[in-house]
């Protein structure tokens, strides 16, 4: 795989930080390594692949340099703003931001599921929402084989998708202090019916993310998808619960297991009997998604019911985004 030369943009935060650690992970081939983030970070020290780097503020001269890939994380605003900047300069931005995300000029890829998209970029794409990824990496095979109908989301998701507050409130909640400084009420022991804002519709902005991702990456905008998220108190992995309406019928369960142990990216863990079966426990700190406790819904002519478990920092940011860099570079 060629060498280019990197950028990682927001290198201080927690998704920040995990990409460093999955290029480290993955030996992503980098000849050059640029980290930068905001004033209040500039001098910081990260590692990588055991070298140190200290991190830049970020400027719009930042990339007046030779970087081929740059690596966003920072926030909506920080890509609006910076992301054609770095385009302009000839460098390909994957931005994990929602700031590009349903821009009709910017594709929003999986790369375990449409690869293809990448061939029409001008140099910014966008790494889809966390619960989205993880999802469609599930759905692909099945969507390719029986074609879908209808999908129903119901998602549990960690403190960490909410960045280091998130985390924090959680954390403290353990201990007995209702931190309160990013949720509205204590997480601990607790289930949020409420991530991001609520629009005007009823859904929140986290539920409309997965309708009409799910829709833009399986290229399908006559797909009827629902959505319900909460926050739970668990630190990382999202956990979803997935119902599925096929537009055509299947033999038998075995069908659909065989599909999903063969599929790309994903690890089949189906065996009740057992008690094996997805856990945020057990994803955490790894790749793959996950998927398990898999069965005829029998309200349905054609349905099945799907767990689905996966790292919402890595799968669900960090990993995604160096795998669309990978597949860059295969092609360059």
């Amino acid at each position: 795989m060629k060498k280019i030369n990197l950028a990682v943009v927001g290198a201080s935060g927690m998704v920040g930080r995990t990409f460093l650690k999955v290029l480290e992970d993955r030996d992503f081939p980098f000849d050059n390594l640029y980290c930068f983030a905001s004033k209040r970070s500039a001098g910081q020290k990260v590692t990588c692949k055991g070298k140190e780097y200290t991190i830049e503020e970020l400027t719009p001269e930042s990339f007046d340099r030779d970087i081929d890939i740059a690596l966003f994380s920072a926030g909506g605003d920080t890509s609006k703003t910076f992301a054609p900047i770095a385009a302009s300069k000839g460098v390909i931005v994957v931005d994990n931001s929602s700031a590009w995300r349903m821009d009709t000029t910017v594709p929003l890829v999986v790369p375990e599921v449409n690869p293809e998209a990448l061939a029409d970029h001008n140099n910014i794409i966008a790494n889809p929402n966390c619960s989205t990824i993880q999802a469609v990496v599930a759905l692909k095979p099945l969507y390719d084989a029986y074609g879908i109908k209808r999908i129903v989301y119901s998602t549990y998701q960690a403190v960490s998708g909410s960045g280091v507050k998130g985390y924090k409130d959680l954390e403290e909640g353990l201990k007995g202090n209702d931190l309160m400084a990013c949720y509205p009420h204590p997480i601990a022991g607790n289930c949020l019916p409420h991530i991001d804002v609520f629009l005007e519709n009823g859904y929140t902005k986290e539920e409309m993310k997965m309708v009409n991702e799910t829709r833009k990456i399986l290229n399908d905008q006559s797909l009827k998808i629902t959505a319900t998220t909460v926050r739970v108190p668990v630190f990382y992995s999202h956990s979803e619960s997935v119902n599925v309406e096929f537009e055509k019928d299947f033999k038998d369960i075995a069908e659909i297991k065989t599909l999903l142990a063969n599929a790309n990216g994903v690890i089949l863990q189906d065996d009740p009997e057992n008690n094996v079966y997805p856990l945020a426990k057990e994803a955490t700190g790894t790749d793959p998604v996950y998927v398990g406790r898999i069965r005829r819904d029998e309200s349905l002519d054609s349905g099945i019911n799907l767990w689905v478990v996966a790292d919402n920092i890595r799968k669900g940011a960090a990993t995604n985004a160096v795998q669309i860099a990978e597949t860059l570079i295969q092609n360059m």
